[in-house]
């Protein structure tokens, strides 16, 4: 019985091929992650909501309202019945607005779709809900206690906590200005010389 030598085939490109490939696409994930600052999209940071220049107008008149003291974007465009809901719903949603803004496929005017329509009313009950159901308000408006849960917020509130909101071509050169809460004062190196004199 003479002993037969396996001779083992060379190891074939393909996989060389392959590591390269899958190296390739980890590196463009990787920085297409860091150019669209995902990380800050965990947070509850407004300042992450103008990531995206469409959502400049939003912002800013976001700032400028009384709700910018009491509550932040994500308390009340993403539900708050627990955890995983809230970052499953922040997750699908952001996946659509980002594949909508690099398709440049956003609309002029950003409106909310039905599923944000639900969690942006159960929200406006969730922190207003003394109001909602306080007595004193029934004889305000026509059918208002039948319709206090049932009617959107926003049908008769259409200005808060966004005021005019116009669409992007409305307003021209419409930069999202720094938080007006922070500690230190933001000054041009100009300004802060002819202060100085």
């Amino acid at each position: 019985m003479k002993n037969k030598i396996k001779i083992l085939p060379k190891e074939s490109n393909w996989r060389k091929t392959a590591l390269f490939f899958i190296a390739v696409i980890i590196g463009l994930g990787l920085f297409m992650a860091k150019e669209s600052k995902v990380i800050s999209y965990l947070s509850d940071d407004p300042q992450a909501c103008v990531n995206c220049h469409v959502m400049t107008p939003v912002y800013n008149s976001w700032m400028h309202s009384s709700h910018r003291q009491w509550a932040k974007c994500n308390d009340c465009h993403v539900p708050h019945d627990n955890v995983f809901n809230k970052y499953f719903f922040k997750a699908k949603d952001g996946l659509y607005h980002a594949s909508v803004f690099t398709a440049r496929a956003e609309p002029d005017v950003i409106e909310m779709k039905e599923a944000s329509q639900e969690v942006v009313q159960n929200n406006c009950i969730r922190c207003h809900v003394q109001l909602v159901t306080q007595t004193k308000y029934d004889g305000y408006l026509e059918n208002h206690k039948e319709n206090r849960t049932t009617r959107k917020c926003w049908s008769c509130h259409k200005q808060v906590p966004h005021g005019k909101v116009h669409g992007l071509l409305t307003i021209k050169f419409n930069v999202a200005p720094l938080p007006t809460d922070q500690e230190e004062t933001v000054i041009p190196s100009w300004l802060a010389e002819k202060i100085k004199k």
